[in-house]
């Protein structure tokens, strides 16, 4: 039986020079996953906006931080108290990827904090695999806590 994918976070490889930078974001993922379909971006005006949680059955999810910072999360909705919790940055440049069978969502954590998506599904076919949850579903997963 296979067994099922679980989120991960791909660290990138950036290059500087003196005329800036150069950010490969997805590259190498085309033998183990899904052609990716469709690319879109999102933005949040104010720290605190949650979109999510989004659930799908067959589509594979892929985010990066563009500017500001966010707080990813994604959950299998039958074993919920398994969370997987990434804060990325537009400085920590990260690939978050979210295979199906995971409800996820993002809280912008700076003003207007923008992600650059891709996707294995066109948007119809998107919507069509959607399934959406109140963000609170699962608790408070998106607070930011003192340490």
């Amino acid at each position: 039986m296979k067994q099922k994918a679980i989120p991960y976070i791909q660290n990138i490889s950036i290059s500087t020079d003196d005329r800036g930078l150069f950010v490969p974001l997805i590259q190498n993922l085309s033998n183990v996953l899904p052609p990716i379909i469709r690319v879109y971006y999102v933005l949040n005006f104010a720290s605190g906006t949650i979109r999510g949680f989004h659930y799908h059955k067959y589509e594979w999810k892929y985010f990066f931080v563009v500017n500001g910072v966010a707080k990813v999360i994604a959950l299998d909705p039958k074993k919920s108290k398994k969370k997987y919790i990434y804060t990325c940055s537009d400085k920590s440049h990260q690939l978050v990827v979210i295979p199906p069978g995971y409800a996820n969502g993002w809280m912008s954590l700076a003003p207007n904090t923008l992600l650059l998506c891709a996707s294995s599904l066109t948007f119809e076919e998107s919507i069509a695999d959607d399934r959406r949850y109140d963000p609170h579903k699962w608790g408070d997963s998106w607070s930011v806590a003192n340490r």
